[in-house]
């Protein structure tokens, strides 16, 4: 093994050997064990989410693999509609100065397949440099032909059900993209806003019961009031029970609109009256359904205001008798232009009582960063009230466990509220709708326009127009459990690994992605999709705020893992497009984070981070400083396995079974808690107790393996006077313990713990003749026979005692190689036979000469003191320490300390320091003095011992 650890070296040898070898295929024999990845975009990167997710994903289906499970890690990508077309719109336009429609539809989604042949794998290389052990033989794309169909026959199924349905309904709309979104594409921002208080007077000559011949509402979107249906007071609300079903009139349109009760209206918020404008906000919309009112659209696709409105009953069909005329001054122009002629122009007219300021959050498009208008528009939806029963039940028996358990009060609390679902998208880049139309109106829905007039009778000179729309993607993508495994056709992979064993998912898109795959799998299998949903928390930065671009604050896994350079990583983190200010904070931050750049740590390290970190369900603040300290640990597992490597190959390592060892007492111990690191760990997996088996494995391999057991071993291995038999034995217990703990890592540390495992694995006897992969390799169980508790109370005596010396010397600056002498009193007959069974490893390991019992405890001389239990540890300190010498030196310690803590007591006396500063920084001051004054307590008590000598 090279004398040092190089990750870079390692991991893309073996991540391209394991692929070559097919590693990563089902075995074809065992319990099936199956999990889907969530389909990243095709247009995207791995980021810090991707990686976290990804690793909890490996570990799990490394650890059943090693476990004997027929595993299938499934793997793909999600054509992501809107983000792949304008990124593939912005190319063209770059390149050839052409948009969209210059090029026409079949002509542009050529493009995208032409960018996705040679871009579009860029998260799939990062899966590998993450050593995801996905079967990358049945890599899936939800556009490729056999998911197509999978998407066109659910469709055509749910249509000839009545459970899809094309209908006139408010939704999310992107101005710039002109397509409805979802709301998970929905960003609200906070911000200062306006609240505009306006005049509506009343009609017909009605007062309110104090006189006034007006109602007073508020709004933040003064440009809707173009589309007002009515005002809306609470009916609880005595001050203007009198005005229900009266009417105001719309100021400057002259539109008459009633006065509605509804409990949406605040009695304690403004003035009571709320303006209400059902195609314009979704709030508004369920007061319209409530109340039967009109909902009048005032803006056209591009969110400007319409020559005349457009009026439409709650089904959707036009309204004749509501009068569309709209003021001519504001024709044509864009809502905020719009809203501040209208604000003046209500001020001209005397009606604006007031403006406010206040802090509100506004909708805006991820991808276009425009604000998000709620637009009444015909799209597609999805009767959803039938699916969401079958859902619900299947998490109430039992048939899907949410882990952790919480997340299903959360996941109820949706399913049953839910609002009919949207599946349309005005895009060209996706699944385009199954839906013909003719000249008249009338819409076929077929497989293909064969079928649809086949279906219909339909003549051939009849000219047929297939829908203009595509599907949203989170519905091809709540397929995905099923379609990746060739349904429609019942394969044998369907039949093998569906439903598939376990989901690992954000809470961010339990609604969006996870209850939609549970209603359209029960729906079309009559199964579940899996098992069980883990829900993992959101990665942020150390201070816990999200990452984003905008922040500044987002890290690459990739970066991690292979190191950046310091100007590298401030030109990622800052862009052209930012405001110069912005940037030149981003840039300084960075570079006091980073004043070096980011160090390369390799992807073990990364993925035994986030491991470390996933507790159930939590967000997770990543910590620079625990992957350092991780790399540290691959650094440690590294050396420890080359002074093992030192010592036993071409040396007898009792690889034959029938060869006979007897074990020493270090050997007990050690095998006996590796078989309760062994249990801990498999157990931490099994209730997907990430942080618990990462830290379980670490403390047995820092503390325990390489910390004691590796120095217990040396004085075996390195004494003349000790027989072959126990070489042989040391040597056997260092090897396959080694082994065991590389096969217990595999799964968290796939890379380090295979590089080691193939020069291990000879000398314990486990590679197989084809040369094999330790992620082929059972996974370790537990021998409750091996468990020896009384190895382990002695070796707990043995370390206390050893541990006792090092303090003494410590506390009496005695050199770390001084041979001491030490004698042990005041136990029992228990401790008196420990020395006499461990001297040889007390003397080697505390750099003891000399080491006896002594029965009388009045008889020992002057000696520094440990307790180990009841026993003491006496080192006598005659002629070991200059103790002028020391003296001296710790009266100079002790004088600086009190030097320090004179300066925090001046300034805490200070009332004016303790009264302006804040809090936390008074805080911080009286910490360092308690510190300080614990310092010079242990001082003060070291010069007290010395003194007496």
């Amino acid at each position: 093994m090279d004398k040092t650890y190089q990750p870079e070296q390692i991991e893309t040898r073996w991540y391209e050997r394991w692929e070559a070898d097919n590693r990563f295929a089902p075995s074809g024999e065992g319990e099936p064990f199956s999990i889907m990845i969530p389909p990243p975009n095709v247009t995207g990167s791995l980021h810090m989410g991707h990686a976290f997710q990804d690793t909890i994903m490996d570990t799990l289906t490394r650890w059943r693999r090693m476990q004997g499970r027929n595993t299938l890690w499934q793997v793909g990508t999600d054509h992501a509609g809107i983000a792949t077309q304008m990124l593939v719109e912005r190319k063209v336009a770059a390149e050839e100065g052409k948009n969209r429609h210059d090029l026409g539809r079949e002509a542009f989604t050529d493009k995208i397949w032409e960018w996705k042949q040679e871009s579009g794998g860029e998260i799939t290389r990062q899966l590998r440099r993450m050593g995801a052990s996905v079967d990358w033989s049945r890599e899936r794309f939800t556009m490729d032909d056999g998911f197509y169909r999978a998407v066109q026959e659910v469709f055509v199924r749910l249509h000839e059900e009545e459970l899809i349905y094309r209908g006139k309904r408010l939704v999310n709309w992107d101005p710039t993209l002109h397509t409805a979104i979802s709301d998970l594409e929905v960003e609200n921002r906070d911000q200062q806003g306006s609240f505009w208080h306006f005049r509506y007077p009343l009609a017909d000559g009605v007062t309110t019961d104090d006189g006034q011949d007006h109602l007073v509402v508020a709004t933040t979107r003064p440009e809707t009031l173009l589309g007002d249906s009515a005002v809306a007071v609470n009916p609880e609300d005595a001050r203007y029970a009198s005005l229900v079903g009266k009417f105001v009139e719309l100021p400057l349109v002259g539109r008459r609109i009633p006065v509605v009760a509804d409990e949406h209206a605040d009695m304690e918020k403004g003035s009571g009256c709320v303006k209400i404008t059902p195609a314009h906000d979704f709030n508004d919309y369920e007061v319209g359904k409530r109340c039967g009112l009109p909902l009048i659209n005032v803006f056209t696709q591009d969110a400007a205001v319409r020559e005349h409105a457009e009026a439409f009953d709650l089904q959707g069909r036009p309204l004749l008798d509501v009068d569309p005329s709209l003021p001519a001054a504001y024709a044509g122009l864009g809502r905020f232009e719009a809203r501040e002629r209208i604000v003046a122009d209500m001020e001209a007219a005397g009606l604006l009582e007031q403006v406010e300021i206040v802090s509100n959050t506004l909708p805006y498009g991820d991808r276009s960063g425009d604000v998000i208008e709620p637009l009444l528009t015909d799209q597609w939806f999805v009767a959803v009230e039938e699916l969401a029963g079958p859902a619900i039940a299947a998490v109430e028996n039992g048939d899907i466990e949410f882990v952790p358990k919480n997340y299903e009060n959360m996941y109820f609390a949706w399913m049953r509220d839910l609002q009919d679902w949207c599946i349309s998208r005005q895009l060209w880049w996706g699944h385009r709708i199954p839906a013909w139309y003719d000249d008249e109106g009338n819409v076929y829905v077929a497989r293909s326009e064969a079928e649809a007039r086949e279906k219909h009778g339909l003549p051939a000179e009849l000219a047929l127009t297939q829908d203009e729309d595509v599907l949203d993607t989170w519905f091809s993508s709540g397929l995905w459990t099923f379609g990746t495994l060739g349904w429609p056709e019942q394969t044998p992979e369907l039949a093998t690994f569906h439903p598939t064993s376990v989901l690992v998912t954000g809470f961010d898109i339990i609604f969006f992605w996870v209850a939609r795959m549970i209603m359209m799998t029960l729906k079309f299998t009559g199964e579940v999709p899996f098992q069980q949903v883990y829900v993992h928390g959101l990665v942020r930065d150390g201070q816990g705020q999200k990452m984003s671009k905008s922040k500044g604050n987002v890290l690459d896994p990739i970066d991690l893992i292979d190191g950046i350079a310091l100007e590298t990583l401030v030109e990622k983190r800052t862009s052209s497009l930012m405001q110069p200010q912005k940037a030149k904070a981003i840039a300084k931050a960075t570079r006091a984070e980073f004043p070096k750049g980011i160090e390369p740590h390799g992807t073990d390290a990364l993925r035994f981070t986030f491991l470390s970190q996933a507790t159930t369900g939590r967000d997770i603040k990543f910590d620079m400083g625990r992957l350092d300290g991780y790399r540290n640990f691959c650094n440690k597992l590294w050396n420890a396995s080359r002074y093992v490597l030192m010592n036993a190959e071409g040396e007898d390592c009792g690889a034959d079974e029938g060869s006979e060892v007897e074990l020493s007492l270090a050997d007990r111990w050690i095998v006996s808690r590796l078989q309760q690191t062994q249990a801990q760990v498999t157990q931490a997996m099994e209730e997907f107790r990430f942080d618990h088996a990462s830290q379980a494995l670490y403390d047995f391999v820092w503390n325990e393996y390489c910390d004691w057991y590796l120095e217990l071993s040396k004085p075996v291995l390195w004494d003349e006077g000790a027989s072959a038999a126990a070489k042989r034995a040391t040597r056997r217990t260092l090897v396959r313990v080694l082994e065991a703990i590389l096969r217990l890592a595999h799964p968290m540390m796939p890379f380090i713990s295979e590089e080691i495992w193939q020069r291990v694995a000879p000398l314990a006897g486990t590679l197989s003749a084809d040369g094999g992969s330790i992620m082929n390799q059972p996974w370790p169980l537990a021998d409750e026979s091996l468990v020896d508790e009384r190895a382990t109370r002695d070796i707990e005596w043995l370390k206390g005692v050893i541990v006792a010396v090092r303090n003494i010397r410590a506390e009496m600056n005695i050199a770390p190689g001084k041979p001491l002498e030490a004698l042990l009193t005041k136990g029992g007959p228990e401790d008196a036979e420990r020395l006499a069974a461990n001297r040889l490893f007390l003397s080697k390991l505390a750099k003891l000469e000399r080491v006896e019992w002594l029965d009388d405890p009045a008889q020992a001389p002057l000696s520094a003191t440990q307790l180990v239990g009841e026993m003491e540890v006496l080192v006598p300190m005659a002629d070991l320490i200059d103790k002028d010498a020391e003296l001296a030196r710790l009266a100079k310690e002790i004088d600086k300390q009190e030097k320090l803590i004179g300066g925090i007591e001046k300034k805490l006396d200070n009332e004016s320091f303790v009264a302006k500063a804040p809090e936390a920084v008074v805080e911080k001051e009286r910490a360092k003095l308690a510190d300080f004054e614990a310092a010079r307590r242990l001082l003060v008590e070291q010069r007290e011992k010395i003194e007496a000598l």
